[in-house]
């Protein structure tokens, strides 16, 4: 017994320590099982939830609306269009069926080895019949992306529509994502700018686009979807989802008709003679809004791919220039104020030479002793230097800066040159004296223009501004712009001479006879000036580039309206007489036959109306490059009567009688219209 005993107990004590073992290696099972269970539900919870909710949750950015930019009547210059884009998961597409109408799934023939669905080539079949999406492309994008498969981009919603309500619960692992889409009048081109970039399609990357792009773009929303184990998606019953939204809207001071014809006019002159460039400005002289800002060459906002950095200048503000005669106006000024001078006191011309400091100023005709009012109407170089010199730098200076120059306008766009007036210290002895007729200064052309307002706002230099309101979505009032008088310039009394007996005595008998307007009475100066030739054709004025400018407003009784016209580098001609004046009239004449809102404003001013109805003959305008309805308007705003022939929607390409003859009232003009695409000749 003893010996069984002590026989026994080293078994026990092995069958202990196996226990033991057994205990302890659960023990720590258990503790490991419990600690991972720790790691998931606790300590790393919410990384855990992430990843899985990323297997059946998707976060879809909801792309705020743009706001869209309107003319001063409300049409639209630019805005966004909902386009549908299509994406797909290759993997669910390849291996889960497709339903019927009631929800079933659509049961396929498939091989005894292939126990997968393959839905690729049916899917394909769908986007190319729905959409006429090519299905080769469609099927190659399913069969070998791995992660997201782009079946369609930027498709109209009027096209989407039919395959939107087909893949509700029919197309598992397809899904559509709404995006905006920017769509222009296409007009104003380098003043709204375009939108899309490397970085983001829907953030602005030029013009107002740009500028507004906080006021603009809205903010975007967020929608939470789950995905069932089809693949069917749905909202997230208890996610947060958050509303995009809309963009402000910003209306501006433009009138898209009006933007419309100066541009068509500024393209003939270009053309006609094959200039580098071309700008012009129409402003309200009251209130200073730009009803119109348009520069050639342009680019169309509809295809980006046209853009480049040239024809994206807006050089009616960005570039400065030396403006030669047009800046007359200034020497005018000073000499009715500080010399008391009036425009029947005789000055001389000294034949058309001036020796001075060892040069020459010279005139293009040998005048001798001359009225003031010749001087000006005949634009004598001679003579503004001269005058300038006896008004003085201190005040010819102070008169120069009182008008703005040197000075931006503050019109509220970016890239606004602010011209160059050198400081007194700088000068040197032949500064006043070239100053007198435009040179040894910088301008831009919306500074003359502003200049040229002021004078016929009676003294009153208002500040230029092109957005009228911004608005919000629920259409309220953000901010608004209104008339701003900077400051006066010159007295009414001194602003009336001006327009009445030098200005007006351009466009009647001076240098400017081609800017007369039938029936509207028109102030206004030339400029031909001369700048260096660029830094690749030797930078130098011995082969000078000419800029030809025209600037004016009407009607003198009442201004109301006032134009400048910049023409770059013509080379078919370049006195602006030639080239600079008939763009002005031709716009001129054309905006105030279309635009209701200008014979409105000029009917009860004044009585242009009445005094164009009185003649008995008018003079005939160049119809060529004239849609159908601009032409009707023009002949009905003159008492004429039209008859065509050939596509009313297409332009003019021939007319019965030619330009600028006189005709009697209620005659009948016949033209010939072609459709747009046909090369039209041009003035």
């Amino acid at each position: 017994m003893n010996d069984q005993q002590q026989s026994g107990r080293p078994d026990d004590r092995e069958f202990g320590k196996r226990l033991g073992i057994v205990v302890a290696a659960f023990s720590v099972f258990i503790l490991a099982i419990i600690g991972m269970l720790l790691n998931i539900q606790v300590i790393n919870a919410k990384k855990y939830q992430h990843d899985a909710a990323k297997q059946y949750e998707r976060l879809v950015t909801e792309r705020a609306q743009r706001g869209a930019i309107l003319d001063r009547q409300s049409r639209m210059l630019a805005e966004s269009i909902e386009s549908i884009s299509f994406y797909a998961d290759p993997l669910i597409v390849r291996n889960t069926p497709l339903f019927d109408k009631n929800g079933r799934p659509v049961k396929f023939k498939k091989s005894d080895k292939q126990r997968t669905y393959d839905n690729s080539g049916v899917v394909a079949t769908l986007f190319s019949r729905y959409l006429g999406l090519d299905r080769s492309a469609c099927l190659q994008e399913l069969r070998h992306r791995k992660v997201v498969a782009v079946l369609g981009r930027k498709i109209s919603v009027a096209k989407a529509l039919p395959l939107m309500q087909l893949m509700q619960k029919k197309i598992p692992g397809v899904w559509y994502d709404r995006q905006q889409q920017r769509y222009y009048l296409n007009v104003a081109a380098q003043v709204i700018g375009s939108v899309g970039s490397a970085t983001s399609e829907s953030k602005g990357s030029s013009g107002l686009e740009l500028q507004l792009d906080k006021e603009l773009k809205g903010r975007d929303g967020s929608r939470i979807f789950q995905r069932s184990a089809t693949g069917v998606r749905y909202p997230a019953p208890d996610a947060e989802q958050q509303d995009a939204i809309k963009g402000n809207t910003v209306q501006l001071t433009i009138d898209g008709n009006i933007q419309s014809i100066v541009e068509d006019e500024l393209a003939k002159a270009v053309t006609t003679f094959n200039a580098d460039a071309a700008a012009s400005i129409v402003m309200d002289v009251r209130t200073g809004e730009i009803l119109a800002m348009a520069n050639n060459p342009a680019f169309d906002l509809n295809r980006r791919s046209t853009w480049n950095q040239t024809n994206s200048r807006n050089r009616a503000v960005t570039e400065m220039y030396e403006p030669g005669s047009t800046f007359k106006l200034v020497m005018a000024a000073a000499a009715t104020e500080v010399l008391n001078r009036k425009a029947d006191d005789k000055v001389f011309a000294n034949h058309g030479v001036l020796p001075i400091y060892n040069l020459k100023i010279r005139d293009h005709e040998p005048y001798g002793t001359i009225t003031f009012r010749e001087a000006i109407m005949f634009s004598s170089n001679i003579v503004a230097a001269k005058t300038a010199m006896e008004v003085g730098r201190e005040k010819f200076n102070a008169y120069t800066r009182n008008f703005g120059f040197g000075k931006r306008t503050g019109v509220g766009l970016v890239g606004e040159a602010p011209g160059i007036v050198r400081s007194l210290s700088h000068w040197d002895r032949t500064t006043l004296p070239w100053m007198g007729y435009g040179y040894q200064v910088m301008a831009t052309p919306l500074q003359i223009l502003q200049s040229y307002a002021a004078i016929a706002n009676d003294g009153d230099l208002m500040k230029p501004y092109i957005i009228k309101r911004v608005i919000d979505a629920n259409g309220q009032i953000v901010r608004e712009n209104s008339a701003e008088k900077v400051r006066r310039v010159v007295s009414p009394e001194t602003a009336r001479y001006l327009g009445k007996e030098y200005f007006k005595a351009v466009v009647d008998s001076g240098t400017a006879k081609n800017a007369a307007v039938p029936g509207v009475t028109v102030a206004g100066k030339t400029g031909t000036a001369r700048r260096a030739a660029s830094r690749a054709a030797g930078g130098s004025y011995a082969k000078p580039v000419y800029v030809s400018s025209f600037v004016g407003y009407f009607p003198v009784e009442s201004p109301r309206y006032a134009i400048i016209v910049i023409v770059e580098n013509p080379k078919t001609a370049y006195y602006a007489a030639t080239v600079a004046a008939p763009v002005f009239s031709g716009i001129a004449s054309r905006i105030i036959a279309c635009s209701e809102e200008m014979q409105k404003n000029l009917s009860i001013r004044s009585q242009e109306k009445l005094r164009i109805d009185s003649i008995v003959t008018v003079v005939l305008p160049d119809l060529r490059g004239l849609s159908g309805t601009d032409a009707r308007r023009m002949l009905q705003w003159l008492n004429l009567e039209i008859d065509y022939s050939g596509d009313f929607d297409g332009v003019v390409v021939r007319q019965s009688i030619a330009p600028g003859s006189k005709v009697p009232k209620k005659r009948v003009i016949r033209v010939a219209l072609a459709p747009r695409n046909i090369n039209t000749k041009s003035r």
